[in-house]
């Protein structure tokens, strides 16, 4: 559930970026006076209320997700093991079939077999 929640964190992060990108500033109308073209996509009163109030609710979800996020982070008692985070225990060793030992094998190889080598010479002088 956290990481669930950490996703729709970011992507709200993202669209309120978005969606203050897209807004227009405070002094946008005024070069609309003087012969500039008005901007009448969102209607006569343009989009700043539109844009604003979504916005807005973006912004209390936000707040939401991010008082959540603290909670769930900060109380260990809702966090459930995860399996990178369980040390591994002898328990789970005992679930598999046990191993029979087998006698050593014969030399099976090409090479003769070693054998000991004589002791060196000594050397008279």
């Amino acid at each position: 559930m956290y990481q669930a929640l950490m996703i729709v964190h970011v992507l709200i992060a993202l669209a309120i970026i978005g969606l203050v990108l897209l807004q227009q500033g405070r002094g946008a109308d005024a070069g609309a006076g003087f012969g500039g073209a008005s901007n009448t996509l969102f209607g006569a009163r343009g989009a700043a209320s539109f844009l604003s109030r979504t916005t807005a609710v973006f912004a209390a979800l936000f707040f939401v997700t991010s008082l959540v996020l603290a909670y769930l982070a900060g109380n260990p008692d809702n966090k459930t093991p995860d399996i990178m985070d369980v040390p591994q225990t002898e328990s789970s060793q005992r679930d598999l079939p046990p191993v029979s030992e087998e006698p050593p094998a014969a030399n099976k190889s090409d090479l003769p077999a070693p054998t000991e080598a004589p002791p060196p010479a000594e050397k008279k002088p």
